[in-house]
């Protein structure tokens, strides 16, 4: 798909004149906030987050993500309640904003691709948060990460992971990848699934906010500080043991319970 024609298909952004009159204005002062907003983060992350303790840096997390989805005009729903303690959190993938939703309600440690430590800002923020880095062209590094996993899990921490491996349009959930399911297994530690859907009002399903295709990260960006009555909905379902668990058939498992309530949440 191209981005022309995903652009035709969806019109998530301004579609005439006047509309991108009112637009740049919105624009300009989200941006204006959310640069802001990360600018002070980066100074607390060698100030203040070293200090933290595990709550600490729970409620910092948590504070600093639902203030950054207020910033650009996101309402924030939640159904359900996580357990406290050590966990793997597992997650549908439509959006880049899916870490900051988690985030908001169950403050983890990200797996991430290594290129995103370089990042200019992000990247600090996103290394002093405790993400664990994945080298994908080291064919071995899986399991490198897979053990650092393990390790803080046993250690009380919480993390999360995108099964699905990429994003998608929200709609539905993708087949799951069950190797990093591994690490929770071996922890041992429990699973954590949780629901993602972002709505307008016009989609139960908001084309808005999902990252697929030829979609450019500016483009995906423009669309969100943009948009007015944007909500994401966190459901937040059952804890899942993995005691003698399988990781395929977890992976199984996960997928069916988010495709259901997602099925469930889109009817």
């Amino acid at each position: 798909m191209s981005a022309t024609l995903g652009d035709q298909q969806r019109q998530p952004g301004p579609s005439g004149p006047l509309e991108l009159a009112q637009a740049v204005p919105l624009a300009a002062w989200r941006l204006s906030r959310v640069l802001l907003h990360v600018l002070v983060a980066y100074v607390r992350s060698y100030l203040v987050w070293p200090k933290l303790d595990e709550q600490g840096w729970h409620d910092e997390t948590a504070r600093w993500s639902s203030k950054l989805l207020t910033i650009l005009g996101i309402e924030l729903s939640v159904q359900g309640q996580a357990r406290p303690g050590a966990k793997l959190v597992v997650s549908n993938h439509v959006s880049w904003l899916d870490i900051v939703a988690i985030n908001s309600v169950v403050p983890s440690r990200f797996v991430s691709k290594a290129e995103v430590g370089q990042w200019p800002l992000v990247g600090r923020l996103v290394t002093a948060a405790g993400t664990l880095y994945l080298v994908r062209e080291r064919r071995r590094d899986a399991m490198r990460v897979l053990g650092l996993m393990s390790k803080a899990m046993r250690e009380g921490h919480t993390l999360a992971v995108f099964p699905e491996g990429t994003t998608g349009d929200g709609h539905g959930v993708m087949h799951f990848h069950a190797n990093l399911l591994q690490a929770a297994i071996d922890a041992p530690a429990p699973v954590q699934p949780v629901v993602l859907r972002y709505s307008d009002p016009q989609h139960a399903v908001s084309p808005i906010a999902a990252y697929v295709g030829d979609t450019t990260l500016m483009q995906s960006l423009w669309w969100i500080v943009t948009a007015r009555g944007l909500r994401v909905h966190a459901h937040i379902l059952p804890l899942q043991t993995v005691a003698h668990a399988d990781r395929r058939a977890l992976a199984d498992l996960l997928q069916a319970q988010l495709s259901d309530s997602l099925h469930l949440q889109n009817h």
